[in-house]
C-alpha cells in the first residue's frame, strides 16, 4: 500500500513537472489558444448546423466551413478596422502636435461661454486657473496621443507576429471544432469532480463564454458603431477612433461610451452649435444609452448576468493584467468564479451526506461480531 502510494505521488509531481513546461512552452500564444478556444464554443452551434448539413459524415468539411466563415465576419472586419485605426491614429497626433487639435483650448472656450455664476463655482474648485487647466490638458493629450502613435508603430512592427498569433488561432480552431465531440468527453473524465458537477460546470463555462463574449462584444461594438455614426454625420475628426474608444468604453457599466459623447455635446451646446448638441444627446440619450438594456437582457439573460461592480472591477483587473485580451478574460474569470461558488454548497452538502468508508467497514464489522 505504501509503495503504490508512493508511486502515485511520483506521477503527480511528474505530471505537475511536465503540465508547467507545457504551458510555458505555450505562453507566448496564450492569446491565440485563448480565442481559438473562445470562437470555437461561440461558434459551435454552427458547425453543428454544417455538420447536420453534410450529413455528419464530414466533420473536417464542416470545421473548414465554420472557420472560413469565421475569417470573413469577424477575422477580416477587424483587420481591416485595425488598419484604418492606425492611419487615423497618425492623424490625430499629428493634428495635436501641430496645435490643430488643442483640448485646452476647447476647455476655455467651454469655460468662457458659462454664466459668470459657474465660473465662482469652478474657482471655488479650483478649476478656474484657465491658463493652468489648459496647458495640463494641452499636456495630457499631447501624451496620450504618443502613447497611440507608439502603439501603432509596436503594431506595424509586430506584423509577423501577428500573422503568426493569427495562423496558430485559425489552425488551432480547426481542429477544437473537428474533434470536438471526442474532445469535449475526455475533458470532462479529467476534471476530479463529482458528474452533476462537471455537468453544471461545463454548461455553465458555455454559456459564461457566448454571454460574456458574444453577448458584451456585441453590445459594445454596436454602441460604438453608432456613436462612430454619430460622430461622422455631425463632421467630427477622427469619428472612427472614437468609435473604436466608445465601443471599448462600453464594456464598463454606468459610464462607457458617455465619457465620450456627453464632452462632446456640452461643448457643442457652450459654444452655440445648438443643433449638434440636442442631436447628440438625444442620440447618445435614447438610442446609445438604451442598446444595453435593450440587447443585453436578449444576447446575455438574466441568469449569467453579473452585477456591474463585478463587470467594472474584473474588466479593469483583467486589462491590467492581460492587456487588451483583459477585456474578456477579466469577466469571464469573473463569472466562472462565482460559477464555482455557486457549485460549492452542493459540494459540501453531497461530502455531509455520504458516509465515510471508514465509518462504515467499522460498524459493519461491528455488527459481523454481535
Amino acid at each position: 500500500m505504501h509503495t503504490t502510494t508512493l508511486h502515485f505521488r511520483s506521477f503527480l509531481l511528474l505530471l505537475t513537472a511536465v503540465s508547467i513546461a507545457f504551458l510555458s512552452i505555450l505562453m507566448p500564444f496564450y492569446a491565440a489558444i485563448f480565442w481559438a478556444g473562445v470562437l470555437a464554443v461561440i461558434f459551435s452551434p454552427l458547425h453543428r448546423h454544417l455538420l447536420h448539413a453534410l450529413g455528419g459524415a464530414r466533420p473536417g468539411l464542416a470545421a473548414f466551413l465554420t472557420v472560413a466563415c469565421i475569417t470573413l465576419i469577424v477575422i477580416l472586419p477587424l483587420i481591416f478596422i485595425a488598419g484604418a485605426l492606425t492611419t487615423e491614429v497618425a492623424g490625430i497626433y499629428s493634428r495635436i502636435n501641430s496645435g490643430q487639435f488643442n483640448l485646452g483650448r476647447y476647455y476655455e472656450q467651454v469655460v468662457t461661454a458659462l454664466p459668470p455664476s459657474v465660473h465662482g463655482w469652478l474657482e471655488s474648485y479650483g478649476w478656474g486657473d484657465l491658463l493652468s487647466i489648459r496647458e495640463k490638458l494641452s499636456a495630457g493629450a499631447l501624451q496620450v496621443s504618443q502613447l497611440l502613435a507608439k502603439q501603432a508603430v509596436s503594431i506595424g512592427q509586430n506584423t509577423l507576429q501577428f500573422v503568426v498569433g493569427l495562423g496558430v488561432m485559425l489552425y488551432l480552431l480547426f481542429f477544437l471544432l473537428r474533434d470536438s465531440t471526442a474532445m469535449v468527453p475526455t475533458l470532462k473524465r479529467l476534471i476530479p469532480l463529482e458528474d452533476s458537477h462537471r455537468r453544471k460546470l461545463f454548461e455553465k463555462f458555455a454559456t459564461v463564454v457566448r454571454a460574456t463574449v458574444k453577448g458584451n462584444i456585441a453590445i459594445a461594438a454596436t454602441q460604438g458603431l453608432l456613436g462612430g455614426l454619430m460622430f461622422a454625420f455631425l463632421g467630427i475628426q477622427g469619428a472612427l477612433f472614437w468609435g473604436v474608444v466608445m465601443a471599448f468604453l462600453s464594456l464598463l457599466p454606468a459610464v462607457g461610451a458617455s465619457l465620450i459623447w456627453v464632452p462632446v455635446a456640452i461643448y457643442f451646446l457652450v459654444t452655440g452649435a445648438y443643433w449638434q448638441g440636442i442631436t447628440l444627446t438625444a442620440f447618445g440619450v435614447l438610442v446609445i444609452g438604451l442598446i444595453d438594456n435593450l440587447l443585453r437582457p436578449i444576447l446575455v439573460g438574466k441568469d449569467t448576468k453579473l452585477p456591474d461592480y463585478v463587470v467594472l472591477i474584473s474588466t479593469l483587473g483583467g486589462l491590467s493584467v492581460f492587456g487588451l485580451n483583459g477585456f474578456v478574460i477579466g469577466p469571464l474569470f469573473a463569472a466562472l468564479f462565482m460559477s464555482c461558488w455557486d457549485l460549492f454548497p452542493d459540494a459540501m452538502a453531497m461530502i455531509q451526506n455520504r458516509e465515510p468508508p471508514a465509518q462504515a467497514d467499522a460498524s459493519s464489522t461491528g455488527e459481523d461480531q454481535g
